[in-house]
């Protein structure tokens, strides 16, 4: 589990595909990787992926082709820059809200508006998934944990404060990036129950 509050960035090193399998190494921040050991999962924008080699601060994961093609990582070049966070730890603080590491839908930047220091971002969203989405709901974007604003239709807002876009890669997002989105598993829970309630009554 994690809390999607982003520890760090790091950057795509080396892509490698062998068979179905893409190997992805990436530079993580140095106290990112003094916690890390072999077995250990970490959120890659927000994709839970388990540790496979360490080298000083080089970390390398492997990726089956499901996660490949549920997420952003298919689109990774050497050099993108990618959120980071290690999972958490027993009796940690949550500050974010609770995350598992698995992505349900991407989402497409469709507006980038600045202002000030700050930036309110309008994202889509498939819509057999919008019915999850709710103002003041939370939202995992690539992996960072954010609080949803207005909902139109399958769109909806969220509003980055400076430290989000200094800490994190929402900072380069323009029109038509792709980002990895984790909805809120009490939202879906209480959305589905409440429907398949409805349907059996009628």
């Amino acid at each position: 589990m994690f809390a999607g509050i982003v520890q760090g960035t790091g950057s795509v090193i080396e892509i490698n595909k062998n068979n179905s399998v893409l190997n992805l190494n990436i530079k993580v921040p140095q106290p990112i990787a003094k916690k890390l050991t072999i077995g250990d999962s970490l959120a890659v924008d927000g994709v839970c992926l388990t540790v496979t080699r360490i080298s000083d601060v080089n970390v390398s994961f492997d990726v089956v082709n499901e996660t490949q093609n549920r997420t952003i990582i298919s689109d990774y070049n050497k050099n993108s820059v990618i959120n980071l966070e290690t999972s958490l730890e027993f009796g940690q603080q949550v500050g974010g809200h609770l995350v598992s590491g698995h992505v349900q839908a991407l989402g497409t930047i469709k507006e980038v508006e600045i202002d000030g220091d700050t930036k309110n971002i309008l994202l889509e969203i498939a819509n057999n998934y919008s019915k999850y989405i709710f103002e003041k709901g939370y939202v995992a974007i690539n992996g960072c944990s954010l609080t949803i604003g207005k909902v139109i239709k399958n769109t909806f807002y969220v509003h980055l404060i400076p430290e989000t876009l200094r800490a994190t890669n929402l900072d380069s997002l323009i029109y038509g990036d792709k980002v990895n989105l984790e909805l809120d598993q009490n939202t879906i829970t209480i959305v589905d129950t409440t429907e398949r309630i409805l349907s059996n009554k009628i």
